[in-house]
């Protein structure tokens, strides 16, 4: 049974940036303050990324703000790598996928789960200018297909 998820941040460029092949869930170790900012919505994910570092997953450049009533000695380090749970198993699936075939790690979705900050994992392909285009001109034909369907019927 699914539970449900609250959703915190979502990168919306990497659906469009790139081309996902697999998905993975994973949980993040978090600090102090950071899963109250979570919590009010603090995280911007648009430059983040994984990489595996000694045979650890590691997500760099997530942003989650200060939280707004912690005094600022408390606070937590706005943008310090912060460490991602995951089988063994599958960082080293993921570690040998992204050394062949050149793929990126790149975070989709930053959402609680039965209490606890969870992460969305891609594993993409880059697009490129053309390919971007491809798939505009796929969804909008899709979208007048739909459209002329949709007039007809009535």
């Amino acid at each position: 049974m699914e539970s449900d998820r609250t959703v915190v941040a979502s990168n919306r460029r990497a659906r469009r940036n790139y081309e996902v092949l697999d998905t993975f869930e994973c949980g993040m170790v978090l600090r102090g303050t950071e899963v109250k900012s979570l919590r009010a919505g603090g995280a911007q994910m648009g430059d983040a990324y994984a990489r595996v570092r000694d045979d650890e997953m590691w997500l760099m450049g997530l942003h989650i703000a200060p939280w707004t009533h912690a005094s600022p000695n408390l606070g937590h380090e706005v943008e310090r790598p912060r460490k991602l749970l995951m089988h063994r198993g599958e960082i080293n699936r993921l570690r040998a996928r992204t050394e062949q075939d050149r793929l990126q790690l790149i975070p989709l979705e930053i959402y609680f789960r039965d209490g606890r900050a969870k992460l969305e994992l891609a594993l993409a392909r880059g697009r490129r200018l053309y390919d971007k285009r491809q798939a505009i001109r796929k969804r909008e034909t899709d979208r007048e297909a739909r459209r002329a369907l949709r007039d007809r019927s009535v």
